[in-house]
């Protein structure tokens, strides 16, 4: 029997239940919260995090498990528990207002607010003694000074509001190439040309500014892009950051090196990794890249699934409270389960200078590629993969006794959509088509358990077999760009129906005619403000994700009006691109479909979706693709359907004389 329990007791998200059990008042997110507040004259905390986020587990620990503090924190506040994986809204507001007040953030976000929500104080992580002051001393100003605190409370709240708005512009008929290449060369500049990435630390996997980096590179033949991309991908394959036993990528690097990582396992990177690697595999036939795509899958099939074919959110970055201590080895531990085969393998993974991590603690990495070594050594690559294999075998045959670390297995929809595009588009580059299979499955789940037949909304989360919370635009763009995936990849009817009314949808629910840019949230939220987010990140800007799917279907619908607002979005931003290219790299793959050739491509007849297939083993990351055997879109109206397959591509609409050759068309292609 647990001494204390909370309203979160009654949560489906596992970072709140986590906290179900402190001796605070924890509630969730809701009008009733505010009310509450109001009747009782207290302020109000909103408290951010989620369940892989290591400091949020520092500060439960030390601040919210303990009674003294948790006495302190009900008798002044309405303390209102927030997973900002279930409601980025919240969060994307109070990160606003704490970024504006500190100049910096972060989780766990904790921001204090007044009863009906306007904030005026915060942070990210505050050590025990320091929490207790300051919300004494934050009462104590309430109390005395309202007049001052309700003041600053309005500035801060119009800086909310008025931060990161979008100046409408007058829309470009032609985006100038030159502003691509000032944005690259700035880029440049901050290149880490010896271990991939931005020479700085920690180090993020940023799977967009990677594939933007090797489309540049390829369309406009600049070596040095290429090779950032294919060195940054390598690195990081090799490196502490890629779990080498068992696949998938942690959130990010402490270091430079891709080193020692912050051991937590997030789908959406390893979602949009998968599309990434995919794409150097077509571009340059690397067994590495093949072997993180098939191992990444392979743990993501084995620990990230439900049974009904959605993927789960997240594995901790703790085991039995130890960060990393699922991932990391001992010298003696690796002697006794290794043997004789101790030697080779400490000296391939670096259980030496290069791996040691703390306390006896070894990171298994690489410096070299299995063919370098092998090379090196002499030996046979079939046959020191064949060692490999039983060596790893062994070791995740004792880690699978450790203490696993703890998942979040909530589902969210739009990580899930970029896992479905990652499985087709891996599925297409090493020519499986289990993967496009597993695939369909997933976009199955998200139909079947996260689409309301009712009134045509998303879901944004299910967990325990209940699906809640409306989508928010993040979802709604990232599904429809998985299933604009799915069409080009298979042909079937299906999945561009759904995207062409999901887009629609959202064109209704989240458009503002104001900006030309796309809310955060739909027009029936109720929060401070309604947000726009523009920015390319981790996961790429919401805004900029719609804008290609716009581009997409403005093509196979022959819809002049997706295409402008398409147009339209990107010259809201086009001019300031050139100050921070990562910030905006999936803003400017769009860019190059308008300033660098860009092809529709038809395929028809019995054998297009296979044709289609085997064009997916090359890297032609210039095309949208439509076919099949029937007329699926306007863009197919005009082509042939005879029994023999034949391929048509067009630009702009204006087609080649059509083939059906696939080596012809790939010289075109790729001309």
């Amino acid at each position: 029997m647990k001494k204390y329990t909370n309203d979160l007791i009654n949560s489906s998200s596992p970072y709140l239940l986590q906290h179900a059990h402190n001796p605070v008042n924890w509630v969730e997110w809701s009008e009733e919260a505010f009310t509450k507040a109001k009747d009782e004259g207290k302020l109000v905390l909103i408290s951010v995090g989620y369940s892989a986020c290591h400091w949020c587990h520092v500060m439960e620990h030390e601040s919210f498990e303990d009674e003294a503090v948790a006495e302190l924190m009900n008798k002044y506040l309405v303390c209102i528990k927030v997973d900002r994986e279930e409601r980025p809204d919240v969060d994307q507001i109070y990160m606003n207002a704490v970024q504006l007040m500190t100049q910096q953030g972060g989780w766990p976000l904790n921001c204090f607010a007044l009863p009906d929500g306007r904030p005026i104080f915060g942070g990210t992580y505050f050590p025990k003694n320091n929490w207790m002051e300051i919300i004494q001393q934050l009462w104590k100003t309430y109390q005395e000074d309202l007049p001052r605190v309700e003041e600053y409370a309005k500035q801060l709240t119009e800086g909310v509001i008025n931060s990161e708005l979008v100046e409408v512009v007058e829309p470009k008929q032609d985006f100038d190439p030159a502003t691509l290449t000032e944005m690259v060369q700035k880029w440049k500049q901050i290149f880490d040309f010896e271990e991939g990435g931005d020479n700085r630390a920690p180090k993020f996997p940023m799977p967009n500014n990677f594939e933007f980096l090797l489309r540049y590179g390829y369309q406009l033949n600049d070596q040095t892009a290429i090779n950032h991309a294919h060195k940054s991908l390598k690195k990081m394959a090799l490196g502490g950051i890629y779990d080498q036993l068992g696949g998938g990528f942690s959130r990010y690097s402490v270091d430079h090196l891709w080193k020692v990582p912050h051991f937590e396992k997030m789908l959406y990177d390893n979602g949009q990794l998968l599309s990434v690697y995919a794409k150097a595999y077509q571009h340059d036939n690397q067994l590495i890249y093949k072997d993180v795509i098939d191992q990444t899958i392979a743990w993501m099939m084995r620990e990230m699934r439900h049974k009904d074919h959605g993927f789960y959110s997240a594995l901790d970055a703790d085991s039995e409270g130890v960060e990393g201590k699922f991932y990391t080895w001992t010298k003696t531990e690796l002697q006794d389960v290794l043997k004789e085969d101790f030697d080779w393998f400490s000296e391939f993974y670096n259980v030496n200078d290069v791996g040691y991590w703390e306390d006896n603690q070894y990171i298994l990495l690489r410096k070299s590629t299995k063919e370098e070594w092998c090379s090196e050594k002499g030996m046979s690559l079939i046959k020191f993969e064949q060692q490999l294999e039983l060596a790893h075998q062994k070791l995740n045959k004792v880690r699978d006794h450790r203490t696993h670390p703890g998942l979040d297995d909530k589902q969210l929809t739009s990580w899930n959509a970029m896992t479905i595009k990652g499985l087709a588009e891996a599925g297409l580059a090493l020519q499986n088509t289990n993967y496009i299979d597993e695939a369909k499955k997933t976009a199955n789940w998200l139909v079947d358990h996260q689409l309301n037949n009712d009134n045509g909304h998303l879901y944004r989360t299910r967990k325990d077999g209940k699906s809640k919370i409306n989508g928010f635009l993040e979802d709604y763009a990232h599904v429809i760009d998985a299933f604009i995936t799915l069409h080009e990849t298979t042909f079937e009817q299906k999945w561009i129906n759904l995207a062409k009314t999901l887009l629609d949808f959202t064109i209704d629910h989240f458009y503002d005619e104001q900006s030309k840019m796309f809310f955060f949230t739909d027009k029936d939220t109720e929060l401070l403000t309604r947000k726009l987010e523009v920015n390319d990140n981790v996961i790429p800007a919401s805004n900029s994700v719609m804008a290609h799917n716009l581009f997409k279907l403005g093509k196979l619908y022959h819809s002049d009006k997706y295409v402008q607002m398409s147009k339209q979005m990107l010259s809201n931003v086009y001019d300031q691109m050139p100050r921070y290219g990562a910030g905006y790299s999936n803003w400017a793959l769009l860019a190059l479909s308008y300033t660098e050739p860009f092809h529709e491509v038809a395929i028809t007849g019995e054998d297009a979706v296979q044709i289609r297939y085997e064009l997916g083993e090359s890297y032609i990351p210039n095309v949208v693709y439509g076919g099949g055997n029937k007329v699926t879109t306007p863009f197919l109206q005009d082509k042939a359907f005879t029994q023999q397959s034949t391929i048509y591509i067009c630009e702009d609409f204006a087609c080649q004389a059509p083939t059906q050759e696939i080596t012809e068309a790939l010289s075109i292609l790729k001309g």
